[in-house]
């Protein structure tokens, strides 16, 4: 069995990615600080608790473990606090990967899946973003995300590093089989928040922006299933990253909803109505952000399998509603 670090797994993404890997046969070595992660998530292989920015911890795992490749998660990924706190994003999110590339190297390790976004595009003028689009963040997230990325091409070139960058659109739903779920301290996701707001659980839902040159009004956004997403990482570490040794992919559905009709959909699920209330826009956003995920399903050979939002959200709710979760219980079970 293989054995593949996962930075971050355990957080909400970095779980779903562990279950997918121990499906298909991989031993998931999840190197986390829990600082935004849960323990109980690492259910899939062992977890060795240190800062990503701790090379020398990172090469003693990768040796103990016989790690054989990488997907690296461990990460900020506010974009409000982002701009608020930019040191501190610049110093884990390209600290973290300079980090994990020494370790990577100390060890004789190749493969690296960087888990990046589609904030490193910024503005986005085209409808559909393919991998061609100008890369021009307009905040220290995707900034950080970005520079990132070009530290590990620039090891691919230098050190022989195969990495591949995967720049995904807002993750979303939850463990169709009920396993794992999203459950961030504090919540800052629209379908999670929302749920919250239709079932009582939290307060009124804020709509950041209602004056953005779009249908609605409200700003719009690609919305991918994790659980595909999770296999989209598996498939990518054995994806040949062609004679640069680095290959950026979107993964995304292709398809853009608004807020207003993410929270529609957020009602027709539950049967309830979500309250919410107009509020000014973040710095930091976007109108539209919107995958064209062609490039991911030729080389991954990979295809969404949640393709309606009804469905992801349906799989979000399970999980709001799992016994173990909700306003009383304690975060047990949960990514």
């Amino acid at each position: 069995m293989k054995s593949i670090l996962v930075t971050g797994g355990a957080g909400y993404i970095g779980a779903h990615a562990c279950k997918a890997l121990a499906a298909a046969g991989f031993e998931p070595v999840v190197f986390d600080d829990l600082s935004n992660g849960h323990r109980d998530a690492v259910r899939y292989g062992p977890l060795v608790t240190g800062d990503v920015r701790d090379s020398a911890a990172l090469s003693t795992c990768m040796k103990r473990h016989g790690v054989q490749g990488v997907i690296h998660f461990a990460g900020l990924i506010e974009v409000g606090r982002s701009i608020q706190e930019p040191a501190t994003f610049w110093d884990v999110n390209l600290n973290g990967v300079a980090s994990v590339l020494a370790a990577m190297r100390a060890n004789g390790v190749r493969r690296i899946v960087f888990s990046s976004t589609a904030a490193v595009y910024g503005q986005a003028g085209a409808a559909l973003l393919d991998e061609r689009a100008a890369t021009s963040p307009i905040n220290p997230y995707g900034d950080s995300k970005l520079a990132a990325e070009r530290l590990i091409a620039a090891h691919a070139r230098a050190h022989g590093v195969e990495g591949v960058a995967l720049r995904y659109f807002n993750a979303s739903g939850a463990d169709p089989e009920g396993e794992l779920g999203e459950a961030h301290q504090p919540e800052s996701h629209l379908i999670p928040l929302a749920l919250e707001a239709a079932l009582g659980f939290g307060p009124p839902l804020k709509v950041f922006g209602l004056d953005f040159p779009t249908r609605d009004g409200a700003c719009v956004r690609d919305f991918i299933h994790v659980a595909d997403l999770a296999r989209a990482h598996v498939e990518a570490l054995t994806v040949p990253a062609g004679e640069a040794g680095f290959l950026a992919m979107n993964l995304g559905l292709g398809r853009g909803l608004s807020v207003l009709e993410v929270i529609a959909a957020v009602e027709r699920t539950t049967g309830r109505p979500v309250p919410w209330e107009a509020a000014p826009r973040r710095a930091g956003d976007p109108p539209v952000l919107v995958a064209d995920p062609g490039l991911a399903r030729l080389r991954l050979d990979w295809t969404p399998r949640f393709t309606e939002i009804d469905d992801i959200v349906e799989t979000a709710l399970a999980w709001r509603l799992h016994p173990c979760f909700g306003p009383a219980a304690a975060h047990a079970h949960v990514a």
